[in-house]
């Protein structure tokens, strides 16, 4: 039996637009960190928090108030023996009309309980999706993680050391 996708749901009162055109804002509920244009298909990003987390993605469907695809390039985590647990996994954003809703399914295909990862994972994408995302759709304000400091920087030389031991 093949193990879950991490899956989660929210149904919203906006329309299947706004919540497109907030998903496509990576900036505005995941990361104001974010480097990179993430609004058209082919588009590349990167996406660090500290020198914890670093992943590369690239937007492979775009399909305007439907769908969103990220497909990961190259990930790293620092707090897991296999760093690279993410990559080739996707995001998919589903959006579809049920009654007078729109609904966000949010799948991380690829992400299942047997990674390291997959608590910490879950939990962050719970906040980042069905708090952060549904308030930069509800009231134009999401929760993303700021940016960092000038001290508090990500650690690039640990990250492409690593990508050489690859």
């Amino acid at each position: 039996m093949k193990p879950a996708d991490f899956v989660t749901t929210l149904l919203i009162d906006q329309t299947p637009k706004e919540a497109f055109n907030a998903i496509n804002n990576v900036r505005g509920w995941w990361s104001e960190e974010v480097e990179g244009s993430t609004e058209k298909l082919n588009d590349e990003f990167i996406y660090h928090y500290a020198d914890l987390h670093y992943c590369k993605m690239k937007v492979i469907e775009l399909i305007p108030s439907q769908k969103m695809v990220l497909l990961v390039l190259d990930n790293y985590f620092k707090f897991t023996k296999d760093k690279s647990e993410w990559k080739d996994t996707k995001l998919v954003f589903d959006i579809s009309q049920k009654d007078n809703q729109t609904e966000i399914r949010f799948t991380h295909e690829g992400l299942v309980p047997q990674y390291e990862c997959y608590e910490i994972c879950r939990k962050a994408w719970i906040n980042y999706i069905n708090n952060s995302l549904r308030n930069l759709i509800t009231t134009e304000k999401g929760q993303p993680n700021p940016k960092e400091k000038e001290d508090d920087g990500f650690d690039v030389q640990s990250v492409e050391k690593w990508k050489l031991e690859q």
